[in-house]
C-alpha cells in the first residue's frame, strides 16, 4: 500500500517524489503534507518575502497560500503535469497581488527608460497640494491596470510596484522573457489608449 511505503522513508526523502506524498496525503496520511511542506516551505516563503519585503505580511500569506493548497489537493484540483513547486508558487503569488490590489499598499508607480508609464519623474521636496496631486495620479493609474486582461496586469505590477527583473517575471509566471516583455508592451499600449478614451491627466507635480 502506498501510504505504509512512504511511512517507512524518512520525512522529505529524496525516495519520494511530489506527486507520491500528494498522492499519499489525499490518501489520508497527514504526515505526507508535513513532507511536502518541510520540502517546499523555504522556497515559497521566500518568493513571498521578496515580493513583499514584510514578514509579518509574509508569514500570513505563507499560511494562507498552504490552506489553499490544502483545499486545492483534498478537492482533486492539483493537475499532475506541472511541478507541484511551480502550482504552489502561483498559488502564493496571486495572494500577493491580490494582497496588494485589496490593501492599495503598492507604492508609488515607478517609471523606467524602456517602460515610461507616466511620461514624467517624481521630485523631492514636494509642498502638501503637489503630493496630494501625485498620489491621485497614482491612484488613477492602479485603476488603469485594474482595467487591463490579467497576464498584462500582473506583469505591469510585478515590473512597475515590485521592481522585479523581467527574468525574475518571466521565472515567476512560467513564460519566456520575451513573452513578458510582450505583455508589459501590449499592457502599456492600452493602459494609454484608457487615459485617452477618458481625457485623463496624468502628470506628476
Amino acid at each position: 500500500m502506498l501510504v505504509k511505503r512512504l511511512r517507512a522513508l524518512p520525512v522529505g526523502s529524496a525516495a519520494t517524489s511530489d506527486i507520491q506524498l500528494v498522492n499519499a496525503y489525499i490518501a489520508g496520511d497527514e504526515s505526507a503534507f508535513e513532507a511536502l511542506l518541510h520540502r517546499h516551505k523555504r522556497k515559497v516563503w521566500s518568493h513571498i518575502y521578496l515580493m513583499v519585503r514584510d514578514r509579518e505580511v509574509t508569514e500570513d500569506l505563507f499560511q494562507e497560500t498552504f490552506i489553499k493548497v490544502v483545499h486545492h489537493l483534498k478537492a482533486g484540483r492539483y493537475n499532475e503535469e506541472g511541478k507541484l513547486v511551480a502550482w504552489v508558487i502561483r498559488i502564493a503569488h496571486n495572494l500577493v497581488i491580490d494582497h496588494f490590489r485589496r490593501n492599495k499598499k503598492m507604492p508609488a508607480v515607478r517609471s523606467t527608460e524602456e517602460h515610461d508609464v507616466l511620461g514624467g519623474i517624481p521630485q523631492p521636496g514636494l509642498n502638501v497640494e503637489q503630493r496630494m496631486v501625485n498620489a491621485q495620479v497614482d491612484d488613477d493609474v492602479r485603476k488603469l491596470i485594474d482595467h487591463l486582461p490579467a497576464e498584462q496586469r500582473e506583469v505591469v505590477i510585478m515590473r512597475t510596484y515590485l521592481n522585479m527583473s523581467f527574468k525574475e517575471i518571466a521565472e515567476h509566471t512560467d513564460v519566456s522573457i520575451n513573452t513578458a516583455l510582450g505583455r508589459m508592451r501590449y499592457a502599456l499600449i492600452n493602459m494609454r489608449k484608457l487615459v485617452q478614451q477618458h481625457g485623463m491627466e496624468l502628470e506628476r507635480a
